[in-house]
C-alpha cells in the first residue's frame, strides 16, 4: 500500500506476497477464526474498528495477527504496534520498543555484549569521512537499521570496505554496520510463546556454491543459487542446548514476545555468535522458522494457530479454546460462545436478508421472504403450526413442544415503506449496520435465527417450548393478520415481539394505541379572486385542521395529527375538494372516543361537505403487572452481562396491543434501531449481540 500523506522517508523494501497472506488467513480460518486482511496504512484503524466491533463482557476482543513490515520511514516495523497501542487493540508479537531495538543492530549488539552474550566485534561508519576500524578481514558490511539481509556484504580488504560502505550511505541513507565475519556455520533459532519461550531445534542454512552468507537476493530466489535448510541442525546435544540458552535470553534482554529467530554463526570451535534477532519473522513456507516448526510436528496451520494461542495466552491468561461440545459444559457458556463467536456470520446473513426487497406492497417480494424464512426455521427443526397460519398474511412455526407454555416471538416480514422511495443496500461503520428494513424487519428476525442455532448447537432446541408468528401486514396496520395474532398470543405464556429497541437501550412495556382517519370536504367550484361570505374551501379546511389539532394533549397522553392532504380542483378554478389522513394516537381508548365526538362537533359547527371515515384501530399496549415481571427477568440477565436494558413507553403501536391482557408482553427485544423506516435506517451492531445473548439466556432460563 502507499495509502499515506505523504511519501516521504526511507522506503520499504520488504513485502509478503498474496499468496503467503492467503496461506496464513487459509490457516486461520481453518480454525474457526473470522479474518480480514488489512493493509498496514492510514486507514488501519478504520478498517479495523469496522471488523471488529464492540465486545461484550466476557467476550475477547479481536487480535491483528501482525505481519506489517511498514511503509516508510524510520523503525518501521514499530508502526502498526504502535497504532495498535494507541488504539487497544490485542496484537501477535513484539512491541514497538523490543521492534526499535532488533532493527536498530548496532544498539541490539551493546545490549548483548551488557549481558554477556557473545556478538561478533564491529563498528560504526558514520559516512566517508569516518576512519577506518581497525579490525582483522574479513569484515561483514551492512546498513546499521535494516532486515532480511539488505546490502550485506563480505569484504576482504580496506577498499572494498569503502566501496561497500559507500552504498551503503547512497542507497539505504543510513550508517553502515562493520562486524567480524565469523567463518562457519549459519545457525537459526526459532522461538515461540513467552514466560519462557519455547525454543524450536535449531535450523541450519546450507550455503551450497558461493559465498558464505544469506543475502536478500538469495532470500528473494534472485541469486541464481538455492540456500537449503537442515532442520533440525546436526548439533550436538551440547550445541543445541547452548544455541537454544543463547537464543532464549536474546529474546528476554530486548523484550521480544510471541516469537522471534535469532540468527547464529559458529566457529569452528563450537563457539555460538549472535549475529542479529529477527523480531518479526518469515512466515514463509521455504524460511527457516516454518523449518524449525514442522521438526517439532507444527504443521503450517498448526503453527500459525499455535502463535494466535500465545499471544491470547499473554493478554487473556489463557490460549483460545477449542471448540466447546455440549457434553459437562455449561450451557451458559456454550450459548455465549456460540453468538459472540458468529459476528461475522450474523452480519453477512443480514446483508443477505437486506438484499431481499419485501415491502408492503409487494407480493412478489413478500412471498420471496416468507419461503426464505420458512427455509430458514425449518432447518433449526421448526414446524409449521396450521392452526395460526393462513398462508396469506400469517404463518407460524414452532418446536416439537409446541409455543401453549412456552414463549411465542412475533415479527413482520414486510417493510413497510411505499415503493417509490429509494432503497438503501447493506453497509456497515464501526457503530451501525444499514440496510433496507434493517431495524424494522431483518435485524430482529437474523437475531431469531441465530438464537435458534445456538439453542440447537445446545441441543435444547427439541426441549424447548417455543414458536414464532411471521405476518406481512405490518404496513396496513395488521388488518388482515390481528385475528390470528391474537389467537395465537392467548395460547402462549409469554410474548416477545421482535420489533426494534429503542435508542438508549430499551424495551418497550407501553405502547399508545393508533387510529387513523380519512377527513373529507367538498365545497363550490370558484374562480380566483371570486368573493363569498365563507372562507375558501381550502382556508376552511385548514382553519378546521388547526382546530382539530388543538385538541391533542400532552397530559392525556393523546394526540390528533395531519399526516396527508391532498385537494382536487377544476383547470382554472379553486380546490373545491380536499382531503386528509389524521393520525390519532393515544393511551385510553375512551379518551380516544372522546375525542372523535370533538373532532364531529367542530365539523359539524361547518357550512361545507364533510365525511369523517375511520380507516384502522390499533390497539394499545397499557403497562401490565405481569409483563414489568417479565421486563425484570430480561434486566436481571442484562446486568450479570453488564448489558444496558431499560423500559420505555412508545407512542408507536405494534402488534403487541393485540396480545391479550392476561399474558405477559415485551415488545421492542430487537437490536436497537436508529432513523428507523428512513432511509438511512440502522442497527446499532453491538446491540445485535447484546440481545441475542439477553434472550438465548432467558429460554434456557426456561428449561433449567
Amino acid at each position: 500500500s502507499q495509502r499515506v500523506i505523504n511519501l516521504f522517508g526511507i522506503p520499504n523494501r520488504e513485502h509478503y506476497g498474496l499468496k503467503s497472506i492467503k496461506r496464513i488467513t487459509d490457516a486461520l480460518k481453518a480454525n474457526g477464526h473470522s479474518v480480514m486482511a488489512v493493509e498496514g496504512d492510514k486507514d488501519l484503524i478504520d478498517r479495523l474498528e469496522e471488523f471488529m466491533p464492540r465486545v461484550l463482557k466476557g467476550e475477547r476482543p479481536g487480535m491483528v495477527f501482525n505481519l506489517s513490515y511498514g511503509i516508510q520511514g524510520q523503525a518501521r516495523y514499530t508502526h502498526v504496534p504502535g497504532m495498535l497501542e494507541m488504539a487497544g487493540i490485542p496484537y501477535l508479537g513484539s512491541g514497538p520498543l523490543a521492534h526499535s531495538l532488533a532493527l536498530d543492530k548496532v544498539v541490539a549488539k551493546m545490549i548483548f555484549k551488557q549481558h554477556g552474550l557473545p556478538t561478533p566485534d564491529f563498528a560504526v561508519l558514520k559516512d566517508m569521512d569516518t576512519p577506518l576500524p581497525d579490525m582483522r578481514f574479513p569484515l561483514i558490511v551492512k546498513p546499521k537499521n535494516e532486515a532480511v539481509s539488505f546490502g550485506i556484504q563480505v569484504v576482504q580488504n580496506h577498499q572494498e570496505l569503502k566501496d561497500a560502505a559507500e552504498a551503503v550511505f547512497k542507497k539505504f541513507n543510513q550508517p553502515a554496520l562493520v562486524e567480524q565475519f565469523i567463518d562457519g556455520r549459519e545457525i537459526n533459532v526459532g522461538l515461540l510463546g513467552n514466560h519462557p519461550p519455547e525454543t524450536l531445534p535449531p535450523a541450519e542454512l546450507d550455503f551450497g556454491m558461493g559465498p558464505n552468507i544469506y543475502t536478500h537476493e538469495d532470500k528473494m530466489r534472485q541469486s541464481g543459487r538455492t540456500i537449503g535448510i537442515i532442520s533440525p541442525a546436526k548439533l550436538t546435544a551440547e550445541q543445541t542446548q547452548r544455541a537454544q540458552e543463547l537464543a532464549i535470553k536474546a529474546f528476554q534482554v530486548l523484550g521480544c514476545y510471541d516469537c522471534a529467530r535469532i540468527d547464529m554463526r559458529m566457529d569452528k570451535d563450537g563457539n555460538f555468535y549472535i549475529l542479529e534477532i529477527n523480531s518479526l519473522p518469515s512466515l514463509g513456507e521455504h524460511g527457516s522458522y516454518v523449518q524449525g516448526a514442522l521438526a517439532v510436528g507444527l504443521d503450517f496451520k498448526a503453527l500459525v494457530n499455535r502463535l494466535v494461542d500465545v499471544a491470547s495466552t499473554r493478554y487473556f491468561g489463557t490460549p483460545s479454546p477449542p471448540e466447546l461440545t455440549t457434553e459437562g459444559k455449561d450451557l451458559k457458556d456454550i450459548v455465549f460462545k456460540y453468538i459472540t463467536g458468529r459476528r461475522d456470520r450474523i452480519e453477512k446473513r443480514l446483508s443477505f436478508w437486506t438484499n431481499i426487497s419485501s415491502r408492503t406492497h409487494d407480493p412478489v417480494g413478500i412471498q420471496t421472504a416468507v419461503k426464505e424464512a420458512k427455509a430458514s426455521l425449518e432447518k433449526y427443526s421448526l414446524k409449521s403450526c396450521p392452526e395460526f397460519t393462513d398462508d396469506l398474511s400469517v404463518w407460524c412455526w414452532q418446536t416439537k413442544k409446541g409455543f401453549s407454555n412456552g414463549t411465542l416471538f412475533i415479527d413482520h416480514m414486510d417493510v413497510p415503506l411505499a415503493l417509490d422511495v429509494p432503497g438503501t443496500t447493506f453497509r456497515r461503520d464501526p457503530e451501525n449496520l444499514y440496510g433496507e428494513g434493517i431495524g424494522s424487519s431483518r435485524a430482529p428476525f437474523v437475531m431469531f435465527e441465530f438464537i435458534l442455532g445456538a439453542l440447537k448447537h445446545a441441543k435444547l432446541i427439541k426441549k424447548m417450548p417455543l414458536g414464532i408468528l411471521l405476518y406481512t401486514d405490518e404496513g396496513r396496520d395488521c388488518r388482515y393478520s390481528k385475528h390470528l395474532i391474537q389467537k395465537a398470543a392467548s395460547k402462549a405464556k409469554q410474548v416477545f415481539v421482535l420489533h426494534p429497541g429503542q435508542a438508549g437501550d430499551f424495551v418497550i412495556t407501553q405502547r399508545r394505541g393508533q387510529r387513523k382517519y380519512t377527513l373529507t370536504m367538498e365545497g363550490k367550484s370558484l374562480k380566483p379572486a371570486h368573493t363569498i361570505k365563507n372562507p375558501e374551501p381550502l382556508i376552511w379546511f385548514t382553519q378546521t385542521l388547526k382546530e382539530i389539532s388543538l385538541l391533542s394533549s400532552h397530559k392525556e397522553k393523546i394526540s390528533i395529527s395531519p399526516i396527508d392532504i391532498k385537494s382536487t380542483a377544476f383547470p382554472m378554478r379553486l380546490p373545491h375538494k380536499i382531503s386528509a389522513a389524521l393520525l390519532l394516537t393515544y393511551l385510553d381508548e375512551k379518551k380516544a372516543s372522546n375525542l372523535e365526538n370533538k373532532m364531529k362537533e367542530i365539523l359539524k359547527q361547518k357550512e361545507y361537505r364533510w365525511q369523517l371515515s375511520l380507516v384502522s384501530d390499533r390497539p394499545p399496549l397499557k403497562e401490565r403487572e405481569n409483563s414489568i415481571r417479565l421486563a425484570n427477568r430480561l434486566f436481571s440477565l442484562a446486568k450479570e452481562w453488564e448489558i444496558p436494558l431499560n423500559k420505555v413507553s412508545s407512542v408507536w403501536p405494534t402488534a403487541a396491543g393485540l396480545v391479550p391482557q392476561k399474558v405477559p408482553v415485551i415488545c421492542g427485544v430487537g437490536p436497537v434501531a436508529v432513523r428507523l423506516h428512513e432511509p438511512s435506517e440502522a442497527v446499532q451492531r453491538v446491540s445485535m449481540i447484546q440481545r441475542s445473548l439477553i434472550i438465548s439466556q432467558f429460554l434456557l432460563n426456561e428449561i433449567s
